[in-house]
């Protein structure tokens, strides 16, 4: 299998990634794109042509985040639909009201290190809104990526999931004490063997699905950890950490692929440690025997 390698880098901008491509008529939606790079990648799609909807609790700073990108992009055609990604009614609704065919599917959205919490489900809140919350999402709008026929799934996923694989015999620290940064870690890469098992159950269907680290940006996310820690030479801007994602959901090199794991605008290499938890990709987060247990797993907990 060769690795996918761009001209693109750490500094590259969402901007840059999708100079050139042509989106109209094409539909895409983000989810959290009402903040942080979610803000960033709506705009660089929407500069596309694509017609964008901004996937959002907050549906008034989504609606203040769609008149800011339609003046700086000209692009009319940005909407604003309801998604609480941790309220499973939310989500039903959402796919409800969707009644087109999907061209990209950005799975932005995401909290982290969250205090303990759990959904009225008895699941762990990162895990319940990081991955589960996407997957019912995901599901839920098959039929319109599908109809697409070339249709991208980009799951935003972090560095953070060299910290945990997922733990199926206590995914919601039922025995475990409970640890914000594993939790964390284990949702993370539950969003990368997503992609992993979207692509193979859904290629045949048109729809390939792949993960991303975007890097390290001062946004809200790290609201419950004090604020960034990264060092200054390695964070990013937002529209940086965008691009990684803009790549994934735009670029000709992407075309019929699917199932990998990218940082920097580029494939990232496997590691054999958790080498600081700064870059690579864990081999537990690409297996597709872990893909197809996860899979099941989250059928079971959304029947």
């Amino acid at each position: 299998m060769t690795q996918i390698t761009t001209s693109f880098g750490r500094q590259s901008t969402a901007a840059e990634v999708a100079e050139g491509i042509n989106l109209s008529g094409k539909r895409a939606i983000v989810t959290g794109a009402a903040s942080g790079i979610g803000i960033e990648t709506a705009r660089a799609l929407a500069r596309t042509g694509a017609v964008v909807t901004l996937a959002v609790r907050n549906t008034d700073a989504g609606t203040q985040t769609a008149a800011d990108i339609t003046a700086t992009t000209s692009n009319q055609n940005i909407h604003v639909a309801p998604l609480d990604l941790s309220d499973r009614a939310s989500i039903a609704r959402f796919v409800a009201a969707w009644d087109k065919p999907l061209h990209i599917l950005v799975n932005n959205a995401g909290v982290m290190a969250l205090p303990e919490q759990h959904t009225p489900e008895s699941w762990e809140m990162q895990f319940a809104t990081n991955h589960l919350g996407h997957f019912g999402l995901a599901l839920g709008l098959h039929e319109a990526l599908a109809a697409d026929g070339a249709a991208r799934i980009v799951s935003v996923s972090s560095s953070g999931h060299l910290m945990s694989p997922v733990i199926f015999d206590d995914i919601h620290f039922a025995f475990r004490p409970y640890d914000p940064w594993l939790a964390y870690g284990q949702s993370k890469t539950a969003n990368i063997l997503f992609a992993v098992g979207a692509t193979a159950r859904w290629f045949n269907d048109g729809i390939t699905a792949n993960a991303l680290m975007p890097g390290a940006i001062a946004t809200n996310l790290q609201r419950h950890t004090g604020g960034i820690r990264t060092p200054p030479e390695r964070q990013k801007t937002p529209e940086q950490g965008a691009a990684t994602s803009v790549l994934l959901a735009t670029s000709p090199l992407l075309e019929d692929i699917g199932g990998r794991y990218f940082e920097d605008c580029n494939e990232a290499h496997c590691v054999t440690s958790g080498n600081g938890y700064m870059s690579g990709v864990a081999p537990y987060a690409l297996d597709a025997d872990n893909a197809d247990r996860l899979w099941e797993e989250s059928l079971r907990l959304l029947a």
